[in-house]
């Protein structure tokens, strides 16, 4: 392999994206979403669908919640939070296969996938930044 495809390789064995998350969801596979963020950003707005465990709680937690094989899938703020590699690399630490959501609740929300709040399920939009909206 050139030295491009290994890299590239790698990268999309620890790494999905929004829109593969949620057709995983729609199928019913079986993968944890955690939102590795703060208790006031999950109030604030999460994935329909995830479970919330800020990174620094996963080593205490993570055994005793998510069974050992499960695959796992890590999301914070956005591109520009580290959080969910933190979280990816304390899953990998448990021998959890893990991939971070790249984009996270930002590109989620970006691309109009379903959440929630607090009060229930949140609004829907699309940015056609981001996607092809189709009407």
């Amino acid at each position: 392999m050139t030295d491009a495809q290994d890299y590239f390789s790698r990268r999309l064995a620890f790494e999905t994206d929004p829109s593969d998350v949620y057709a995983a969801q729609r199928r019913g596979e079986d993968v944890v979403l955690v939102d590795v963020r703060g208790d006031e950003a999950w109030a604030q707005g999460r994935i329909t669908g995830a479970i919330h465990m800020p990174y620094r709680q996963i080593a205490d937690r993570a055994p005793r919640e998510i069974p050992a094989g499960t695959p796992v899938v890590v999301y914070c703020w956005s591109p520009g939070c580290n959080a969910g590699q933190r979280g990816a690399l304390a899953f990998a630490a448990l021998g959890y296969a893990v991939r971070e959501m790249i984009g996270g609740y930002e590109y989620w929300v970006r691309e109009g996938q379903p959440t929630e709040n607090d009060e229930g399920p949140c609004e829907r939009v699309f940015d056609p930044t981001v996607m092809v909206v189709r009407s």
